[in-house]
């Protein structure tokens, strides 16, 4: 089995189970042999998203998807794959999460693109919004993007993930942000932003992350497809924290404090962008945890959710049924 831990880099990730990205009977499983078709949101030059599919181009799967808004920030991404590996079969497809038009027109062009889906990485996100905002539809933004958008997505895709069987993943990428606090699940939008926290709105949006990972590794498991959420790190380096300002990190830490039940919580050392993409690639290709589908990552090992806001039947169901009212269709798996 091998051994990761918090400095552990996505290249090492990639290139140990670098036999099963060919299609090959690897090593480390002999169960994983075709995960070759992978969809990755949010990968934007300069963030972890990019990283991720950067780090694959060290194996050989056979495609890669791109999703995200700006063709021009991912063009550089598509150009350092090929770069790296001229074999893989890597485009862009326009996704705008908070726009739900948007995402079912890119799951569309994607399932017109491949045949089966073997790792889906849903990464794209927006952290502490400082002002209130919505999503085409009305849904408070980080929410709507970070969860909303992902859950449709998702599902509009499972007809490809079923497709590829056992050994299909499916890779939320959250944060322990959120231990700061549970979804709103009667006002999701802070009272249409009167009451709105950055912070908050960020916490509900990562919670949902996790329950949503936790529910669809109950409704797939009897198809060997697992799911997981995970904490990719500080990661200074990546576009996410623009516009996190000092002060509002300090303000994270007053929260995370008040709700800490008396242990104290300080700021974790911050993370190369190789270092911060390494937990998802371990989500979403070590064999060893596939028997802990629905778990949470960090530092490249699952752990536990302690937080009672983030696990339990009653979470889990509640925000499957928050979001079937939000995108306004049932998905029955």
């Amino acid at each position: 089995m091998p051994s990761f831990n918090r400095s552990t880099t996505g290249k090492e990730v990639v290139e140990t189970f670098a036999d099963n990205l060919k299609g090959k009977t690897g090593k480390h499983s002999p169960r994983l042999q075709t995960l070759c078709t992978f969809i990755i949101t949010g990968p934007s030059f300069k963030s972890i998203g990019a990283e991720i599919a950067i780090s694959l181009a060290y194996a050989s799967p056979s495609t890669i998807l791109l999703l995200g808004r700006t063709e021009s920030k991912i063009t550089p991404v598509i150009t350092q794959i090929q770069s790296l590996n001229p074999s893989i079969s890597v485009s862009f497809i326009h996704l705008d999460l908070a726009d739900q038009t948007s995402v079912r027109k890119a799951a569309q062009d994607v399932k017109e693109k491949v045949q089966k889906i073997d790792i889906l990485i849903n990464c794209a996100g927006v952290m502490a919004i400082p002002e209130f905002q919505t999503t085409k539809e009305g849904v408070e933004m980080q929410f709507g993007s970070n969860h909303i958008g992902h859950f449709l997505l998702t599902n509009l895709l499972m007809e490809k993930i079923l497709e590829a069987g056992k050994g299909a993943r499916i890779v939320n990428v959250s944060s322990t942000g959120f231990e700061l606090a549970g979804v709103r699940f009667d006002d999701w939008n802070f009272e249409d932003g009167k009451v709105y926290n950055p912070w908050l709105g960020y916490a509900q949006s990562k919670t949902a992350n996790v329950l949503f990972s936790a529910r669809l590794a109950q409704k797939l498991k009897s198809r060997g497809i697992q799911s997981y959420a995970l904490q990719p790190g500080l990661v200074m380096e990546s576009n996410l924290s623009n516009h996190v300002t000092p002060d509002m990190f300090t303000s994270a830490l007053e929260i995370a404090n008040q709700n800490s039940n008396g242990k104290k919580v300080e700021m974790e050392a911050p993370k190369t962008l190789q270092e911060g993409c390494s937990t998802a690639l371990v989500a979403a290709l070590d064999p060893s945890i596939e028997e802990q589908s629905g778990g949470f990552l960090q530092d490249c090992v699952v752990r536990p959710v302690e937080q009672e806001h983030a696990k339990g039947q009653e979470n889990i169901d509640r925000l499957w049924a928050l979001s079937e009212k939000l995108v306004g269709q049932k998905f029955d798996l």
